[in-house]
């Protein structure tokens, strides 16, 4: 990436234009404290946090704290860590050729100072874009000091230094991260003695290696993401390092509806059309899920699971679009059933529920269709269609079933014209899924009749 503009190239060019240095937290508590004065959102992409996790964030950064975000899988937590390098400078000074990017003006590394001292104002500078100061590790068992902080390189003792040299040092993660971001992801999960490497890191400013300590006065802003359940299950963030986060922020699934379905809109990579009352019946689906005593909600229910659904479902329409010859399909109803097919994996289930995962994924399935139904349908007259199906032929949908057959089972009713324009349908597509909506939410209503064959196929009837 090229600096868009003519910048200082030497430290003495760099000194007449009157740059200023300042630490990773000063310049993100600058940025920050910009942003809110303009009313920029600093936080792109975050739905949800805006009354919560954000202010919350936000004080702890300009207090200049470490920070760990503690909540359950899916709340978005990585999603927040990857928001933090938008509050650095898009452009900063750093030493041309330096391993560790130091400032121009405060080398640390003996290759820098010792470079420093002989070219003086004609040390090289190079330009560093904040996408490059971020540096972000998950956490596993088998993740060592030497990945964090680093360790002594056999190539340069091999070349004829000595192991006292701290030029034969390869540094780890952390020191590469230097004036800059470092995020470690499920920080529970490391090993207890790899935690320990880190408290030097986070309170003195240096970094040990093999014996002898390099002082390096490290500029990082370190920041890392936790689950509850991992402190009992997998492992536990210890004391001494937990007291010297600044700040522990809890996380949480969205608290809104209209979050929940944001959260789908934004995230999901859809194939086909899904109309957004079946958006709405996957988030109150997920909304649901977290709320049933059937669920370890100690695991929690991820975002994911929202998001995969939509995919599944858009895939499902796609699917019966290839086969039955639909130029544009549209998700309906009964493509629903395939979130419960593919996704019971992504739900972890209570030790009592052993053999009963489908039936209460269906169930609240059935809920979550009924309550959008009701909503969404909530003061349309359907009695003209309950008297339809009543008084004619069964009504089949299904998989196998175009959205045209599907429409043309039905007599012109102007409720059905009704029901088209509450829920946006304006084409085959569309419309036949609003009609299934209805039908669905009827029979929910015990109401109709419904019939489910073994090959996917629903019949509606009195």
């Amino acid at each position: 990436m090229t600096s868009p503009t003519p910048r200082p190239s030497t430290v003495g060019e760099l000194r007449a234009s009157g740059h200023v240095q300042r630490s990773v937290k000063d310049e993100i508590r600058h940025n920050l404290l910009a942003a809110l004065r303009d009313g920029t959102d600093p936080w792109p992409g975050i739905l949800g946090f805006e009354d919560t996790v954000v202010p919350q964030l936000e004080r702890a950064l300009i207090a200049g704290h470490d920070v760990v975000l503690l909540g359950e899988r899916g709340q978005g937590k990585t999603r927040l860590l990857r928001t933090l390098p938008l509050l650095l400078d898009e452009w900063t000074p750093v030493i041309a050729g330096s391993e560790l990017g130091e400032h121009p003006y405060e080398p640390i590394t003996p290759a820098s100072i010792r470079r420093a001292a002989e070219l003086g104002d004609d040390l090289p500078v190079a330009w560093r874009h904040r996408s490059e100061r971020y540096a972000e590790k998950l956490a596993t068992p088998d993740t060592s000091v030497a990945d964090l902080v680093g360790d002594v390189d056999p190539v340069k003792v091999a070349e004829g230094r000595s192991l006292g040299d701290p030029e034969t040092i390869h540094f780890g993660l952390v020191p590469r991260a230097h004036r800059g971001i470092v995020a470690v992801n499920e920080l529970p999960d490391l090993a207890e003695r790899i935690q320990v490497s880190l408290l030097n890191v986070m309170e003195e400013r240096d970094i040990q290696v093999r014996g002898y300590t390099l002082r390096l006065p490290l500029d990082v802003l370190l920041v890392a993401s936790a689950n509850p359940e991992d402190y009992t299950n997998r492992g536990r963030i210890i004391t001494p390092l937990k007291d010297r986060f600044g700040a522990e922020i809890r996380t949480h699934y969205p608290t809104r509806l209209e979050d929940e379905i944001a959260v789908i809109e934004q995230e999901a990579h859809l194939q086909a059309r899904v109309p957004d009352y079946l958006l709405e019946i996957l988030a109150r689906f997920t909304r649901l899920l977290r709320e049933s005593t059937s669920v370890d909600q100690r695991s929690g229910v991820s975002a994911r699971f929202a998001v995969a659904g939509a995919e599944t479902v858009s895939a499902a329409a796609l699917h019966r679009g290839a086969v039955l010859g639909e130029d544009d399909p549209v998700a309906r109803p009964v493509d629903l059933g395939t979130v419960v097919e593919v996704l019971r994996g992504k739900v972890e289930f209570e030790s009592g529920e052993e053999g009963r995962e489908f039936e209460v994924l269906d169930h609240l399935l059935r809920r979550a269709t009924a309550e959008t139904a009701r909503s969404r349908l909530a003061g349309v007259d359907l009695g003209p269609l309950v008297s339809a199906v009543e008084q004619g032929e069964p009504v089949v949908t299904g998989e196998r079933i175009t959205a045209k057959v599907l429409l043309d089972e039905l007599p012109e009713l102007p409720v059905l014209d009704a029901v088209a324009e509450r829920l946006g349908a304006t084409d085959t597509g569309s419309r036949a899924a609003a009609v299934e909506l209805a039908l669905e939410g009827l029979y929910l209503a015990r109401r109709i009749a419904k019939d489910t064959g073994d090959d996917g196929s629903a019949v509606y009837s009195r």
